[in-house]
């Protein structure tokens, strides 16, 4: 019995590296197969293209409708936030939000304004009077 566990043990440890082996055949075949490198002109444009997006949760210290933008005090500092007509309805100074926004230009562009509301306070159970004669 042990004897035929030692010969599947040994026959398994034969396919494993017989599979590493391949694969790394494999892996020195793949660079022969690469593409041109683009210029760094392209490689610039394409990181210009991927837009970061950022968060910022704090209070709403002005709002500015001529402009169309909010100012957010976040932990790092106020952030200026160029926001849609409905978001610039909904908020007013002084609120809660949560703002994810994009940088392009030197602009900030909203793409989404969440007022935080303040958390009901669930009213305490009230307790029941202890039964007469207790």
């Amino acid at each position: 019995m042990k004897k035929i566990i030692a010969l599947i043990v040994a026959a398994l440890f034969v396919f494993a590296v017989a599979s590493v082996s391949l694969a790394a055949d494999e892996k020195k075949a793949a660079p022969a197969k690469k593409e041109a490198a683009p210029a760094p002109a392209e490689k610039k444009a394409e990181k210009k293209a991927v837009a970061k997006v950022m968060q910022v949760t704090g209070e709403v210290a002005a709002v500015d409708a001529a402009a169309k933008t909010i100012t957010v005090k976040g932990k790092k500092g106020d952030v200026v936030i160029s926001v849609d007509d409905k978001t610039l309805a909904d908020v007013k100074a002084g609120d809660k939000v949560t703002a994810k926004y994009t940088t392009a230009d030197g602009k900030n562009t909203a793409k989404s304004v969440i007022k935080k509301t303040a958390a009901a306070k669930k009213a305490a159970p009230a307790k029941k009077a202890p039964a007469a004669g207790y």
